[in-house]
């Protein structure tokens, strides 16, 4: 899961994956949007795929990606554990600004 956290901390594989939930794309057309170069694109895509987040297919010298949603969902499960806190948290605020501004 670290792998996963560590991918995801970067806007610029968040925009990828983002992408990538929509259809197969080769590592040019994710570079494109983010005015990036293919190398530095590349580098992205690997930190996706270490983390089991993107499949690369190639096919002589097209770089194919899709989606691998798994691993999120196990970073989504853990975040959600946590959720409760924080609601639980934000809700106790939320009754102390109301409590002030009924004074």
């Amino acid at each position: 899961m670290d792998e996963v956290f560590h991918a995801l901390a970067h806007g610029a594989r968040r925009a990828m994956l983002r992408r990538l939930a929509e259809r197969e794309l080769t590592v040019g057309e994710l570079a494109e949007p983010l005015a990036m170069s293919l190398a530095a694109a590349s580098k992205h895509v690997q930190v996706l795929e270490r983390a089991g987040l993107v499949k690369r297919t190639v096919t002589g010298r097209r770089h194919v990606c899709r989606l691998e949603p798994a691993p999120l969902a196990s970073a989504s499960a853990w975040l959600n554990f946590y959720e409760r806190h924080w609601t639980e948290r934000l809700d106790a605020l939320e009754a102390l600004f109301t409590e002030e501004g009924t004074d």
